[in-house]
């Protein structure tokens, strides 16, 4: 963390937190890691070096601590985005703080080590792993109150809070959250499939808005279908469709762009990779899908081979040239505004700016 300058310089405190609640505390015995094709058990007992090296892997890398029919449904979340995250909550001592989504409970000993005994509330939807939290945390000598219930709901009895942190990913923040914190306190919490944001609530307690922070990849709220891989909505059948493109695939992979695609196709995944040459794997989580492949010389168009009734090579198109009409927006020029009826995103400026509306809760503008 320290060589790659991932400790936060205006959260001093983060740092001291990390050190002195380890990782290794809050870690089930038994962790899972992905050998290619599925999830396979790492046992403490059986494998104390290979179950530390999960633990205490690289800052970018999270340890599965539950996987349920072949899916993650936990886990010790990646370091730097926990710091990342923490580091824009902006908790102060005293703070009275509600966390979603307690897991094995070591977030929740992090905040406890900032805002003090008994401020901390955690809602996990898993009895068994709340009960396991608790464990862990009175071990640890964490006061943190754990509660089972559905995190989506909030926690009204111990509000109003001046911190929510979510450490599940939601497409829309839920309004539970907005009215159970105080005006000017602030909700931070990751959005699909990639970014995390944070709200100030207003004055009014009628809205909360504020900038995107960094690129958390979090898993969804418990609730939330398995999205479909490219492979399974590919399945076996031939491309129904050909055609030509000039897209740059490099510059697919750029994250500034990858962000800006999600808010303006917020259910189309671009993946991009190599096979002999740049290629792109695109999908919309059901029915279609698209492989984009680079000239073979590198000069004049590339090629596209399209399934299902969309085509996303022309929506990717005209996304991308939207994008730089907006004069490339990078991730950090974009920010969210929910109110009781609607949750937009917006770029450069809230009032004024160009905005995207979450289906079903606000409309479009240009």
């Amino acid at each position: 963390m320290a060589v790659r300058g991932g400790w936060p310089e205006g959260s001093p405190w983060v740092r001291g937190a990390v050190d002195g609640v380890p990782r290794h505390l809050f870690a089930p015995d038994t962790l899972w890691r992905w050998d290619g094709d599925g999830y396979v058990s790492v046992s403490r007992a059986t494998e104390p070096e290979r179950w530390a090296d999960e633990v205490y892997g690289g800052p970018s890398d999270p340890a599965v601590t539950q996987v349920t029919d072949g899916r993650a449904t936990s886990s010790l979340s990646c370091q730097s985005v926990v710091v990342d995250m923490l580091d824009s909550l902006m908790p102060a001592p005293g703070h009275r703080v509600l966390e979603l989504g307690t897991g094995t409970g070591w977030n929740a000993a992090l905040l406890a080590r900032r805002a003090g005994p008994g401020r901390v509330i955690s809602v996990e939807a898993d009895p068994g792993l709340a009960a396991t939290a608790r464990d862990r945390l009175a071990a640890a000598g964490a006061d943190v109150t754990v509660v089972t219930g559905d995190g989506q709901r909030g926690h009204a009895p111990g509000g109003p809070y001046d911190r929510v942190e979510s450490t599940y990913a939601v497409e829309t923040v839920p309004w539970e959250w907005v009215a159970q914190t105080r005006p000017g306190g602030r909700i931070v919490t990751p959005w699909g499939r990639m970014g995390h944001v944070a709200l100030t609530v207003a004055d009014d307690g009628r809205s909360a808005t504020g900038w995107f922070q960094g690129l958390a990849l979090f898993m969804p709220a418990r609730d939330v279908p398995a999205r479909l891989g490219w492979q399974e909505v590919r399945g076996h059948a031939s491309a129904d469709d050909e055609d030509s493109h000039t897209l740059d695939l490099a510059q697919l992979a750029d994250p500034h762009l990858l962000f800006a695609l999600r808010v303006v196709l917020p259910d189309v995944e671009v993946i991009v990779g190599d096979r002999d040459g740049p290629v792109a794997w695109v999908h919309d989580g059901r029915t279609s899908w698209a492989t984009l492949t680079a000239s073979g010389d590198g000069d004049g168009p590339g090629a596209a081979y399209q399934g299902g009734p969309r085509r996303l090579l022309k929506e990717i198109e005209t996304a991308v040239a939207r994008w730089e009409h907006h004069d490339r927006p990078d991730l950090y020029d974009f920010g969210m505004t929910r109110t009781p009826d609607s949750q937009y995103v917006w770029s450069h400026d809230r009032d004024t700016g160009p905005r995207w509306a979450v289906t079903g809760l606000a409309q479009s503008a240009s």
